[in-house]
């Protein structure tokens, strides 16, 4: 018997309706660890991007790169912890990691809860395809847990394991279906730019955030289709989030961090822990 040889899986989307209501008992703060911090190319040994962010009694991850999966497991971290995952776009580097996470959940951990999926149109073709070419034969295989894809555009708004979820489009590969992020348990909110060339509705994602985590490919010279130091650096000032994190840094980016950090920045990390 291989080890995919049980029944077909449902692949099922949600094109929009929130789930269910859910009751949580909120927490004073919402915690904001950094599970990956990096680009494309793991620049600097930072893993690719993904964000946990426990708040409510409940636990909600932004983006789960394809080198996710190894990050989270060092930091001790538990797959059944996690109620939603919101994809900003559909890169590699931002949700590659899925399918070894939910199989990691059936195989390994034993879950039983349901797990959301949200994230831009297409998203859930694009997890039929990684899974059919890097797991050969996972189409067969018989849940012991229910996951659902719920697919919405920019400029939505959604429920989320209880959290409210804005979403925004940004610049970026126009076949990624780029959205910038907020989510809020009521108290507090986390924002987040996605991958995104400069757009002036970064100003609104960060508007007022407890966190604002904001991308930064390179240092002094522009990357198509993302943001550079010597851009973002004219831009802080726009900003009215009570704390800016940069994420996302090729090597010319990391070399500007003692600049980033002299203007007040937050440096994202892999394994850093912010209590908003």
């Amino acid at each position: 018997m291989s080890f995919f040889s049980k029944l077909v899986a449902n692949f099922h989307v949600d094109s929009g309706d929130d789930e269910q209501p859910r009751d949580f008992a909120p927490l004073d703060d919402m915690k904001v660890t950094i599970v990956g911090s990096g680009d494309a190319f793991g620049s600097g040994g930072r893993a690719h991007t993904c964000i946990r962010i426990d708040a409510a009694a409940t636990t909600v991850l932004v983006d789960f790169g394809s080198g996710s999966m190894i990050a989270w497991q060092k930091l001790g971290f538990d797959s059944n912890d996690i109620d939603a995952i919101v994809v900003s776009h559909l890169h590699g580097d931002h949700f590659g990691g899925i399918p070894a996470l939910l199989l990691h959940a059936q195989f390994v951990a034993g879950r039983r809860k349901p797990l959301l999926i949200v994230g831009p149109f297409g998203l859930k073709e694009r997890l039929q395809e990684v899974f059919d070419l890097l797991f050969p034969g996972s189409a067969a295989i018989e849940w012991d847990f229910d996951w659902r894809v719920q697919e919405i555009s920019g400029g939505e708004t959604a429920t989320v394991a209880g959290l409210g979820l804005e979403t925004f489009d940004v610049i970026h590969s126009p076949g990624s279906r780029p959205t910038g992020i907020r989510l809020s348990d009521g108290k507090h909110v986390f924002a987040y730019s996605g991958d995104t060339a400069w757009t002036d509705v970064l100003n609104l994602i960060a508007a007022d955030a407890d966190l604002f985590i904001v991308e930064c490919s390179s240092g002094d010279e522009p990357v198509p289709n993302h943001l550079h130091w010597q851009e973002l650096k004219g831009k802080l000032k726009g900003f009215t989030a009570k704390r800016i994190a940069v994420t996302h840094m090729g090597p010319s980016a990391i070399a500007k961090i003692p600049e980033m950090q002299a203007a007040g920045l937050i440096v994202a990390k892999d394994g850093l822990s912010l209590n908003l």
